[in-house]
């Protein structure tokens, strides 16, 4: 059964938040273990989701040994450890440690960077994010100041096609051919600068951040007060004029739609082949992550998938008939394509349901729009641009078409698996 409700802004939190506001910054790391019901969880910080094959063995050795045998991708092209037992966590840290992870035990909750995962791969891209992706992780893993960011704080390096510029970052770095870009916040007004000076102009623009934020305790520049948020920009450019580094002005308005790579082979002319690969849910069993980390490089994208890299061109197609045997997406028409899900029940005290359980029970023909079910309103890992919200109440589900921040021709299924399934098959086919 259906009941139509009124349109209503997307509430209580905005599309990529990691953790919820609390009395303090909360959010999990690898030292600092979060308890769900589940277990304790760890989320490891990986810096544009770049994984040698070591630290991808590494990985799944601490997953299979110490936590439930599963690697749970986040949003942020992070990984996430659950089923830990509590006292793991000098262990943990040694596996980490040892495979070059935890470079800082200090600065390991702010190494948050997402950079586009195909980034030299194709011929798409204004730039090569790699060199920006080192020089930012050792700038801030070598700054005092930068252990006052919030768990929460996001940069991103967008090699100009747009994609994590999409996923309403903290401060972004957009490259422009022979220069780059500065956004900070959601601006429209960009600050063009010499490529090479990116990565310092980032860490900055997080001091100038650090220093609005003082006073409200805010964790994001979206946090920050009206007037304070406004008035950052120009205090960024003062900033860098300082330092040395030159910037003008220009207008890029943030791209409201933030694409995921394709599943399948990437073209772009290289030796080496790579593979783009969906994850169902983000979850990753032993098996699966052998595979890919037996493959190559792993590229771990804010979508929840990999980019396996350096795969020789004459096993191409064996990797990816051999991962979708292992049930992952290595080609178009997958009906996984574009669902996704917080981890629900039983691993969330506050969620509702079994989220999980009841996105693989609704699975059908691929939709228009991506759909992303959560087990209550906090929308854990959401996506952001448009997409089907599947939100579990008291009531039942409530669905909703979500463009930006708003919540459109919201509805609620009662509990009705088949109800269930065609409103959200249909949600997510509207306008074809």
């Amino acid at each position: 059964m259906l009941a139509a409700m009124s349109a209503s802004p997307l509430t209580p939190r905005s599309p990529g938040d990691a953790c919820a506001r609390s009395s303090g910054d909360a959010c999990p790391g690898a030292l600092r273990l979060h308890r769900a019901d589940d277990g304790a969880l760890a989320r490891i910080r990986i810096p544009g989701g770049v994984l040698t094959p070591h630290q991808a063995r590494a990985l799944g050795k601490a997953a299979e040994r110490l936590g439930d045998g599963e690697l749970h991708l986040t949003s942020r092209g992070n990984v996430q450890l659950r089923g830990l037992a509590p006292g793991c966590g000098a262990e943990l840290a040694g596996l980490l440690r040892g495979a070059g992870l935890l470079p800082s035990e200090r600065h390991e909750r702010v190494r948050n960077v997402v950079a586009s995962p195909l980034s030299g791969l194709d011929r798409v891209g204004a730039a090569d994010v790699g060199p920006w992706l080192a020089e930012l992780d050792r700038l801030l893993c070598g700054s005092d100041r930068a252990t006052q960011l919030s768990g929460r704080f996001l940069f991103a390096l967008d090699d100009g096609r747009g994609d994590v510029d999409a996923l309403g970052a903290d401060l972004t770095l957009i490259g422009l051919g022979a220069g780059a870009a500065l956004r900070v916040g959601s601006a429209d007004t960009v600050f063009r600068l010499p490529a090479s000076e990116g990565p310092r102009a980032l860490l900055a623009a997080s001091e100038v951040f650090l220093d609005a934020a003082g006073v409200s305790g805010a964790w994001r520049v979206e946090d920050l007060p009206g007037d304070t948020r406004d008035a950052l920009p120009d205090e960024v450019v003062t900033r860098l004029s300082r330092a040395g580094i030159t910037t003008s002005p220009g207008r890029l308005p943030r791209p409201l739609e933030a694409r995921s790579p394709a599943p399948g082979p990437v073209r772009g002319g290289r030796r080496e082949a790579a593979l783009s690969v969906g994850v169902p849910l983000g979850r990753l069993d032993p098996a699966q992550w052998q595979l890919l980390s037996g493959a190559g490089e792993m590229r771990l994208t804010p979508w929840r998938g990999v980019v396996v890299t350096g795969v020789a061109p004459d096993g191409a197609d064996a990797l990816a008939g051999a991962l979708a045997e292992a049930g992952l997406i290595t080609g178009p028409g997958s009906p996984w394509a574009g669902v996704g899900a917080c981890v629900g029940q039983p691993g969330c005290a506050k969620s509702l349901a079994d989220v999980r359980a009841q996105a693989r029970a609704a699975v059908g023909p691929p939709g228009r729009l991506p759909v992303y079910w959560s087990g209550c309103e906090r929308r854990c890992g959401h996506p952001r641009g448009e997409w089907i919200d599947v939100v579990a109440t008291p009531d039942g589900h409530r669905i909703s078409h979500v463009r930006g921040d708003r919540a459109e021709r919201p509805v609620t299924v009662r509990d009705d698996p088949a109800a269930l399934a065609a409103a959200v098959a249909g949600a997510r086919g509207a306008g074809r």
